[in-house]
């Protein structure tokens, strides 16, 4: 579902319009953040990715080991998730499903991440506090997106304000997870042919107590 422009009911079919084709538009390597911060989760840890999109992260996080399962509204999504993983030679889980209709069960995660999926603000607050539900105790969370000061740069992510990660707001709507690592910082993000350039990211890294 990567992640744009909101997932919420009705964005599959964009989605899929989007991903239904041969190349993979924001790359088939993992997100740099991501890479950085995997030490966190541990070894062996059961990870949920959130609005998964074409599977690089998925993919590079059971490439460590992890048993991963990927949640992603297109059907072309889930489709490239698992070419993806096969050319890996690893498995990942999927569910083709969109975040407003499916709930992280409580406690039943070792790691949880969110690589740009964007969601409208009310969406957002309702999966964020089912994130801090849903990590067991000693569970980390990583996330990494888009904040209202990347509509300046304009190198990928929604045009909508309402959709991107303001620190203060995202602070608090983690309230219950201590935050090991959270920061806005401009970097470059060369990601396929839609992330590409200099961006405004919010980056955190928290964990369950």
């Amino acid at each position: 579902m990567e992640k744009d422009s909101p997932e919420s009911s009705g964005a599959a079919p964009f989605w899929h319009a989007r991903f239904d084709r041969e190349d993979y538009v924001y790359g088939t390597e993992a997100n740099d953040f991501l890479r950085e911060q995997a030490p966190h989760l541990g070894s062996a840890a059961t990870v949920l990715s959130l609005g998964e999109g074409e599977g690089r992260n998925a993919v590079f996080l059971a490439r460590l080991g992890h048993r991963v399962t990927a949640l992603e509204a297109a059907q072309a999504g889930i489709r490239k998730i698992h070419a993806l993983a096969a050319r890996r030679g690893v498995t990942v889980a999927t569910l083709q499903t969109d975040l407003a209709d499916y709930r992280i069960a409580a406690g039943q995660w070792q790691g949880i991440v969110s690589i740009f999926c964007h969601l409208p603000p009310a969406l957002r607050r309702e999966v964020l506090g089912q994130v801090v539900a849903g990590l067991e105790c000693g569970g980390v969370f990583i996330m990494e997106g888009y904040t209202p000061r990347q509509l300046a740069h304009g190198t990928g992510g929604p045009k909508d304000g309402a959709l991107l990660l303001e620190p203060a707001t995202i602070r608090a709507e983690l309230d219950g997870l201590d935050l090991l690592h959270f920061a806005e910082v401009t970097r470059p993000v060369i990601e396929g042919s839609l992330h590409t350039g200099t961006a405004a990211v919010l980056q955190v890294v928290a964990l369950k107590p």
